[in-house]
């Protein structure tokens, strides 16, 4: 039976097919909220996961036909045209590799938010980068705001894309994964910024250059914001036949934004124009400068002006898990950073403390965390370590600093917190700083970054008998 495709409208007369017949893989957040807007709009949707739950039923009362099984059966694609899938699904998984076989189109929750959208949708303003995604879109989306434009963070954080296909917004803050952009055809914003590139995900990906690849993809529409000091980044961005908008720590040439004179700096137009001073920007350090200059590329081409980006970085509200203060006592700083996940991430935070006691594990999606550790471990008192790939960690820290104490901890979830936290104080001495940085991914002992960062914070408190939070910085 041949497909039937329904012809989506879109902003400059282009058709967006969907198909009448789909198949939803994964029934988590993402995956059921496209099962849901498939289902408003009438089209025919198989739901597969590997479990039952509350949502996967929620779909079937809709109208869905559900399936939970352990092992996907092939079978099931043999009546449908297209495949949405969940956008932690990689290439080589089986359904992937199914439906490659049989040429059905294969993408995932932002491009099937892409293709809902009709002519009156909001514009997509982008970013995608290794590190620095969640701060700047919601750096951006506070910009856009700021000038009075109805505005949200969204993609890879928020609600999902597909509620807000067509409204009530003027422009979208869309935060974009490698991994979502790697599983998308005609998603085109209207600028998209890459904000730097390490190996991360290379497990997923099969390679970095099949991880930089993908994020390219966010300069679809024509409009490249790029960091110019990360040299892969401007690489990409001078072979990619788009208008290319540089920003850099540095004094910016013309058509780019950067820093003179303490300031952030917009060159972009006849005369240099300030924006607010350095010192303004919140989270302190320089990689976040970098955000802010970013996130201020992007504002721009929704027309906002330097005033509100300049009140806009003045009011900004750090998010959490990101290098903020969980607690100061007795002359020793305990700082939550799990929202590192890698180790180029890690590298901004141990870049900001001088003597570190040092907490790290977890998932290191096959990237190698020698050049991190030889970097920075003459900083370190000493290094606590969890995590399915401690021992990895381990083995570089006795190469680059033989004699520094280093703890691999047993344990999972919570409870290994405690011992994490009671043995770091042990080491820790007034003007230290008790670093939680992973350098590492999660999942193989706790639900999220979120969740390893409260675990942390939690121990920290009741270590040091404390009843409320401390502010964060």
């Amino acid at each position: 039976m041949s497909a039937v495709f329904t012809q989506d409208p879109q902003p400059g007369g282009e058709g967006r097919a969907i198909a009448d017949r789909l198949l939803v893989a994964g029934a988590r957040v993402a995956g059921a909220a496209c099962g849901e807007a498939l289902l408003a709009q009438g089209r025919t949707v198989t739901v597969y996961d590997r479990e039952h739950s509350e949502r996967l039923a929620a779909l079937a009362e809709r109208g869905a036909r559900t399936v939970a099984a352990d092992r996907f059966d092939a079978a099931l694609l043999d009546d449908v045209d297209q495949v949405v899938l969940s956008p932690g699904f990689p290439p080589h998984h089986p359904i992937a590799l199914a439906a490659r076989e049989r040429g059905l189109d294969t993408y995932s929750e932002p491009e099937l938010a892409w293709r809902l959208r009709g002519p009156d949708a909001p514009r997509w303003l982008a970013v995608t980068g290794t590190n620095g995604k969640t701060t700047t879109v919601t750096m951006l989306a506070a910009m856009l705001a700021a000038a009075g434009l109805r505005s949200a963070a969204l993609g890879n954080i928020g609600e999902p894309l597909v509620f807000a296909a067509n409204g009530p917004y003027d422009v979208l803050a869309v935060e974009l994964s490698s991994y979502q952009l790697h599983w998308s055809r005609l998603l085109a914003p209207a600028a998209g910024a890459i904000l730097n590139l390490a190996p991360d995900h290379l497990d997923w990906h099969g390679g970095y250059e099949a991880y930089a690849g993908a994020k390219t993809a966010v300069w679809r529409g024509g409009t490249a914001v790029a960091n110019l000091d990360d040299p892969a980044v401007a690489d990409l961005a001078e072979r990619s036949g788009a208008k290319v908008i540089g920003f850099t720590l540095d004094e910016p040439a013309p058509g780019c934004f950067g820093v003179a004179d303490g300031h952030l700096i917009d060159r972009t137009g006849p005369e240099p124009v300030r924006i607010c001073p350095v010192a303004d920007v919140r989270p302190a350090g320089t990689h976040n400068v970098a955000n802010a200059l970013a996130a201020a590329a992007l504002a721009s081409q929704a027309g906002v002006g330097p005033e509100a980006l300049a009140r806009a970085i003045r009011t900004y509200t750090p998010e959490p898990h990101r290098n903020v203060t969980a607690a100061e006592m007795n002359g020793i700083t305990w700082i939550d950073d799990s929202k590192a996940t890698n180790p180029h991430a890690a590298a901004a935070a141990l870049a900001a403390y001088d003597s570190i006691v040092w907490i790290a594990g977890g998932q290191l999606k096959g990237v190698d965390v020698d050049e991190l550790v030889a970097r920075f471990a003459p900083r370190m008192r000493a290094a606590i370590l969890i995590g399915q790939d401690r021992a990895q960690v381990a083995e570089s820290l006795a190469r680059h600093a033989p004699g520094l104490p280093v703890i691999a901890l047993d344990g999972e979830d919570d409870a290994v917190m405690t011992d994490v936290v009671a043995t770091a104080a042990a080491h820790a001495r007034p003007g230290d700083t008790v670093l939680l940085s992973p350098a590492a991914a999660s999942f193989d002992m706790f639900d999220s970054y979120a969740h390893r960062g409260d675990a942390f914070t939690a121990a920290v408190r009741q270590n040091l008998h404390m009843d409320e939070p401390s502010e964060t910085s």
